[in-house]
């Protein structure tokens, strides 16, 4: 049996918060956040684990960049939203617990205001929160610092792509190892 904070691929989902087009070339370290967010979609495509991806007003800021929409797993649902919190777009929450998940996987951005208010609103519904600290960002690594500790403060529990990836496969002999260690070398 697992420990309650390891990931169980039975119940965890990935968040993708807001990784869209108008931010190109704002986000702090975006050449390294973008092919962590790019393996992070792989490797929940790979183990047939749900992807669910938000977009902040993308009339005005456009849709999910090219480089991560192109790798969604024909599954991955899409959500709109104006709200901070991706607990604020409809749908959101109840689509994770009609799947009867309890483990969500953030990334995106930014750390300290999207990201940060779904991570609170899910823990404070019942959730656990594992943040890739490797596949987030913000404009300032300052505030994805400020962002990404408030959010352990709270409960969220840090982890990165690779730690998830296998931790979700738990052992070597996973049908998927092979793919997953291509996608992450």
């Amino acid at each position: 049996m697992a420990h309650q904070s390891i990931l169980d691929a039975k119940t965890a989902a990935l968040v993708v918060v807001d990784y869209q087009e108008a931010f190109r070339g704002f986000i702090d370290q975006f050449e390294l956040v973008t092919p962590a967010i790019v393996n992070a979609v792989k490797g929940f495509g790979v183990l047939g684990l749900p992807v669910i991806v938000t977009e902040q007003y993308p009339k005005g800021l456009g849709h999910t960049i090219s480089e991560v929409d192109r790798v969604l797993p024909d599954s991955a649902k899409i959500i709109e939203k104006t709200a901070f919190s991706s607990c604020g777009a409809a749908g959101f929450e109840n689509g994770l617990r009609e799947k009867i998940l309890s483990q969500v996987v953030l990334c995106g951005i930014e750390t300290h205001i999207c990201v940060n208010q779904t991570a609170h609103d899910l823990l404070d519904n019942g959730f656990q929160v594992h943040v890739l600290t490797d596949a987030v960002g913000s404009r300032f690594s300052v505030n994805k610092e400020a962002g990404l500790r408030k959010m352990f403060a709270s409960g969220a529990i840090p982890s990165s792509v690779e730690m998830a990836l296998f931790e979700l496969m738990r052992d070597s002999k996973h049908a998927c190892f092979k793919d997953i260690q291509g996608i992450v070398k």
